[in-house]
């Protein structure tokens, strides 16, 4: 999750989405498709907001959750991308995917 500190809006990275919620009110303002990944991790960096998923780096445009660009990191495989910074280490992050999976494994 990451907070943006011009309008109070938080980030969260969730199934295959990221979703711009407002901090105040919680109210959805909106919500981007990625790829189809059970983890998505997220971080702003000035006015700019990256997201990870299925080993691919999307860059979004804060206020509106338009795909301004995104990276395969081809050759790189399917892991979890990290960012500098994250609030959530790499290690957390893989035990967060693991027990999603074990999760959705669990109720299929």
């Amino acid at each position: 999750m990451a907070r943006s500190r011009i309008s109070n809006v938080i980030y969260v990275g969730v199934g295959s989405h990221v979703v711009a919620i407002q901090a105040s009110s919680g109210e959805e303002l909106w919500r981007t498709k990625l790829k189809n990944s059970s983890f998505v991790t997220v971080s702003l960096e000035g006015d700019a907001l990256y997201a990870g998923a299925g080993g691919e780096v999307f860059c979004l445009e804060p206020t509106s959750g338009q795909i301004l660009w995104h990276n395969k990191l081809k050759g790189l495989g399917l892991g979890i991308v990290a960012f500098t910074g994250s609030s959530v280490s790499a290690a957390q992050a893989a035990a967060m995917a693991a027990q999603a999976a074990a999760t959705t494994a669990a109720t299929v």
